[in-house]
């Protein structure tokens, strides 16, 4: 059963639509993501759930009820946003506890409650420890506490580790899809980091001009976009046209074989670095030079310029096979790594 449903909402500033039509589903204990360039209104679809902006037209509904007219404060809903909003005059118990007197709880039950959230949340004792002595990571976990306390049906994130360093964002991400699947969390999470995402969610929704045009799991989004804004908006570079015909794909770098059952015409098609193959440039017929390199760990990401004009190429190669910049290369293509992407949306 599903925990949200938004049907066709529409939220409009002015004569712009910033969500325009959305329908999606959250299940009971799903983690669901929306990623989307700034602008693309993943914002504005957690504040209509939350009953912060109100919708102009569709429904909300939370376990079934139409939202409509229900203040946000009796939604049951948790919040958590990018700058954690802790109150500085509060210690770390009573910024967690603070949910909990709309629930009246007692004092003894209150204190029972933050401490068992400090525990969940890797900070045992922490209880009397001002918010200013806290570094960021630590915010964060408060933050999160303070959303859990009164058992919200929904936890609603807003870009939760966006003023965080790459290091501690990636730590922390592991620790949260740990900590929901431990809570049977239902979550409903906003971001624009694309790795942040596929880490956290069960699904994941991609957004552009507030409409959604991607729903699916982590693995079937990153392997098959759903157009090319998607593929692009992933990172994806390796994006062009192409004609298709019984002999393969003809496309600005040439003739590449086209996949099994591609309907012939013209063809939008993604290349994906893995898919780049470099060879000795006397082997291939298509020679490029490498214009830069980016380091990523267990391997580099190469960008080729190809000759005759073609646009450029990326590739990704084994860190200690990779060329360096300047030297020249030969390319071919790996026809399990070249996606056919459905025309892009309107």
């Amino acid at each position: 059963m599903s925990l949200l449903e938004l049907d066709g909402v529409r939220v409009r500033y002015g004569a712009r639509a910033a969500l325009d039509g959305v329908r999606l589903s959250v299940a009971e204990g799903e983690v669901v993501c929306v990623l989307g360039p700034s602008g693309s209104g993943k914002s504005t679809l957690l504040r209509a759930v939350a009953g912060l902006t109100p919708v102009d037209e569709g429904v909300v509904r939370l376990s079934g009820r139409d939202q409509r007219g229900v203040p946000a404060h009796r939604r049951g809903l948790g919040l958590m946003f990018q700058d954690h909003q802790l109150f500085p005059q509060r210690d770390v118990a009573g910024n967690i506890a603070f949910g909990l007197r709309t629930r009246r709880r007692s004092r003894r039950e209150a204190a029972g409650r933050v401490a068992e959230l400090l525990d969940l949340v890797g900070l045992p004792g922490a209880e009397r420890r001002a918010v200013a002595s806290l570094s960021g990571g630590e915010q964060q976990r408060v933050a999160l506490a303070r959303a859990l306390a009164p058992d919200p049906r929904l936890l609603m994130l807003d870009e939760p580790l966006g003023q965080l360093d790459r290091d501690l964002r990636e730590r922390l991400v592991v620790e949260l899809r740990q900590l929901f699947g431990r809570l049977g969390s239902t979550v409903l999470a906003v971001t624009h980091d694309q790795g942040e995402a596929f880490a956290l969610a069960d699904r994941v929704v991609v957004m552009r001009d507030g409409r959604v045009v991607q729903v699916g799991g982590p693995v079937e989004v990153w392997r098959r976009p759903a157009d090319a804004f998607v593929a692009r908006f992933l990172g994806f570079r390796n994006v062009a046209r192409a004609r298709v015909d019984a002999k393969g794909a003809r496309t600005p770098w040439g003739a590449l074989p086209a996949p099994a059952g591609t309907a012939p015409g013209e063809r939008t098609l993604l290349v994906r670095p893995s898919g780049v193959r470099l060879t000795p440039p006397e082997d291939a017929s298509l020679t490029a030079e490498v214009t830069a390199r980016t380091f990523r760990g267990d391997h580099v990401l190469l960008l080729l310029e190809p000759a005759g004009g073609a646009p450029p190429l990326e590739a990704s190669c084994p860190l200690r096979a990779a060329p360096g910049v300047g030297e020249r290369v030969g390319v071919r293509f790996e026809a399990e790594e070249i996606v056919v992407l459905p025309d892009q949306l309107p």
